[in-house]
């Protein structure tokens, strides 16, 4: 019977009341837009009418949206953000990187953040946030999942940091089944449901990655210091002025960052001609918390790589939702604790003093690689 209502017309839509050991699965499998179990008080009866007729509004006609600069923004928004992490080159941390937004998201806004993992052939987000899903993202584009987003929310995978996620497919082959407008979709039933849709994308610029760029809010461009990934975030940069397909924010994340390198970061913004907005140092914990599906930013540590994370969570709340991700007491160090006696400003006037009359010394470098690493760059 529910399912013979929800084929007739998609605008009806159904509410199963089911006993205490009844299963919720069954119905929202058969077209159920909610359930309830008997006896729920008026409060629960009443959330789930809104729901419903929330789903139910997303197979009205289409009518105009407004300009992009008066859409309301954070939350109570009609849509979410979705914040893209893209590289030209495997291997640079997108995954680390787009966990970890999405945890600290998570942290802040428990049940309002959904990953997405877009690396459909050899995607990583499982094993790096320790999950075993029962359902993949082939599921999520096919069958009542597509339509429906009570359903859709039905088969999601859930953290234990309250974030929510869908898993890239179990088999490689599974890849085929998925098109570049069953992402434009489900990005934007995603969009209308949470307050934060995290993507984490292939190498490259794929058909599933431009349609996710589609539709992208915020956008995370991530390279290494290294020639072959600088070069490629300039042409990468290139072909999305080309494309079009400029997000509404965007912040340029140079990871595996390296003080002492022979490529500095003015050499990299010189090149990629764009401001490098956040250096993600090099770091041991990196690779302890992928091998254990421990996200550093769930594990709560202190180091620079952990506290860049977060800072770079923060930039994403700050610029999108005037909002700011606070750091704990604990982790500020006491290399940042003013010391007791002198204020800053006399600590500040007395290092201008020391340095005034200091001589400028110009760093060694070994001159002749060095002129070779930047035509390689330039070119």
């Amino acid at each position: 019977m529910v399912a013979g209502l929800a084929a007739a017309d998609p605008l009806i839509s159904v509410i199963v009341v089911i006993d205490a050991d009844g299963s919720a699965l069954d119905a929202i499998r058969s077209g159920a837009r909610d359930v309830v179990v008997r006896g729920a008080e008026p409060d629960e009866l009443r959330a789930a009418i809104d729901r419903a007729l929330r789903s139910a509004r997303h197979f009205l006609p289409a009518v105009p949206q407004a300009p992009t600069d008066q859409r309301p923004s954070g939350l109570g928004s009609t849509t979410g953000r979705i914040i893209t992490v893209v590289s030209p080159k495997g291997g640079v941390g997108k995954t680390t990187v787009a966990t970890n937004v999405a945890v600290g998201l998570a942290q802040r806004f428990s049940g309002a953040s959904v990953l997405v993992d877009l690396d459909i052939q050899f995607g990583d987000v499982a094993s790096a946030l320790d999950l075993e899903p029962e359902y993949y993202l082939p599921d999520t584009v096919q069958g009542q999942a597509r339509q429906d987003p009570m359903a859709l929310k039905t088969i999601l995978t859930e953290h234990n940091t309250g974030l929510y996620v869908i898993c890239a497919p179990d088999s490689p082959i599974d890849a085929d089944s998925i098109s570049g407008d069953d992402v434009g979709q489900l990005l934007r039933m995603l969009a209308s449901e949470f307050r934060y849709v995290v993507v984490d994308t292939a190498p490259g610029l794929s058909e599933h990655t431009l349609a996710a760029l589609d539709e992208t809010t915020d956008l995370i461009l991530l390279s290494s210091m290294e020639v072959p990934g600088v070069r490629g975030l300039r042409k990468e940069l290139d072909t999305l002025g080309q494309l079009n397909l400029r997000a509404e924010r965007r912040q340029v994340v140079i990871n595996f960052a390296e003080p002492h390198g022979l490529l500095g970061i003015a050499d990299i913004e010189a090149t990629i001609k764009a401001p490098v907005d956040l250096q993600l140092p090099r770091s041991k914990a990196a690779t302890d918390s992928v091998n254990q599906g421990v996200p550093l930013l769930q594990s709560g540590g202190r180091d620079p790589l952990t506290k860049q994370l977060r800072a770079l969570v923060g930039k994403l709340m700050t610029t999108g939702d005037g909002d700011s991700l606070p750091i704990p007491p604990a982790e500020i160090t006491n290399s940042e604790q003013p010391r007791a006696g002198r204020s800053r400003s006399t600590r500040a006037s007395a290092a201008e003093a020391s340095t005034a009359h200091a001589p400028k010394v110009r760093p060694r470098r070994a001159a002749s690689r060095w002129s070779r690493t930047r035509k390689l760059v330039v070119k």
